[in-house]
């Protein structure tokens, strides 16, 4: 339904140009808007007009118009006769308040369809039909964006990603729980995933700006289908959860590059912990050190050059030999060797990920 403050911004504007006073009431006589203080039409009056077949009627000093929604009535106007061309301003003033209510209400019916794709709960046959009825293009290449809230109003939320697509009628913004924005975003099908990263820098550099906040976006697969949507929005949705075990701080999260993470990720526990008790047997990763695990990252940050990862650690060249040595013979596997290194990298991750999972039961 139309807000009351558009309908207030309508009339206002309306006074302004023609100089003639509006109230807009509902169906049961209560004003909702008006340009003047004291209330001269009655309640009974108005519902009176309502329930009548009148379209227009003079009464009380004022000029009712009755304001409907495909056949519906939804509002009564109120124009008071003084002086000004009432006939011709409460027809304007009707005509732009229809055009505002249909807008709206094709907007509601376009939310009310994007919800249902992105939650997959339409048929084929009835995507195509509604589409059509929409003016949706069918055939337009597609993704995703998923805006993380945690703590922030998302009606806030909501203005800053619109502001971001605003004059684009391809894209479109939504919600379908508390916890985050949806974006469904149009791109070109060449350099799309350009356009995507360009799209989710935009929403980030938006809210910081307005809100002062760092935030995560993540984006799932381009699609060229509209049933495909359901899809990409759950690969924007793992990649959000592969990007707060693995990747943790990272602003922009696409799904097509979640690498390893998104492999471990789809494992089964059971699985995971076969693989973790094969690698190291009774040892515990949780059990290393802070300074032994940060070596590690390091080491692997420096796609496993002695040199440097010394260089940035500030410890002499054998003091990290003696250290990955102790690895070496604590664990069996020579970090300085490539196979071995894969195997450790990948097991971090799947201890990791182990963790994340049994934190949140």
């Amino acid at each position: 339904m139309i807000s009351n403050q558009l309908l207030q911004k309508t009339i206002d504007r309306i006074k302004a140009i023609s100089g003639a006073d509006i109230a807009v009431l509902n169906l049961n006589g209560e004003v909702a808007v008006r340009t003047y203080k004291d209330e001269s039409i009655d309640k009974d009056t108005a519902v009176r007009f309502a329930t009548s077949v009148l379209d227009e009627q003079a009464i009380s000093g004022h000029r009712l118009f009755r304001v409907r929604s495909e056949s519906r009535d939804e509002f009564i106007l109120a124009v008071r006769e003084n002086g000004s061309d009432v006939s011709v301003v409460g027809g304007l003033a009707r005509y732009q308040i229809e055009t505002l209510l249909e807008a709206y209400k094709e907007r509601f019916d376009r939310d009310n369809f994007f919800k249902s794709l992105l939650m997959d709960n339409m048929l084929m046959i009835d995507i195509f039909d509604r589409a059509r009825k929409l003016r949706i293009d069918i055939e337009a290449y597609r993704s995703v964006l998923i805006i993380e809230l945690k703590d922030k109003r998302r009606s806030d939320m909501m203005e800053i990603v619109k502001n971001v697509f605003q004059g684009n009628g391809e894209d479109f913004v939504t919600a379908v729980n508390k916890n985050d924005v949806i974006a469904i975003k149009r791109v070109d099908a060449s350099d799309s995933y350009n356009q995507m990263d360009a799209a989710a820098k935009k929403i980030c550099a938006a809210i910081k700006r307005e809100t002062g906040e760092d935030i995560r976006v993540a984006y799932g697969s381009i699609v060229s289908d509209l049933k495909e949507i359901s899809k990409s929005y759950k690969e924007a949705r793992m990649s959000l959860d592969v990007s707060e075990i693995f990747f943790e701080g990272r602003e922009i999260n696409p799904y097509n590059r979640l690498g390893i993470g998104r492999l471990v990720y789809q494992l089964p526990i059971p699985l995971c912990r076969l693989f973790i008790k094969e690698i190291f047997g009774d040892i515990s990763i949780e059990d290393m050190d802070k300074e032994t695990i940060s070596t590690i990252n390091k080491f692997f940050e420096n796609s496993l050059n002695v040199s440097e990862t010394s260089r940035q650690l500030y410890i002499h060249r054998n003091t990290l030999v003696y250290r990955l040595d102790k690895i070496q013979k604590t664990t069996g596997l020579d970090l300085r060797v490539f196979e071995d290194a894969i195997t450790f990298k990948i097991a971090l991750m799947v201890s990791k990920y182990m963790k994340n999972i049994e934190s949140r039961k």
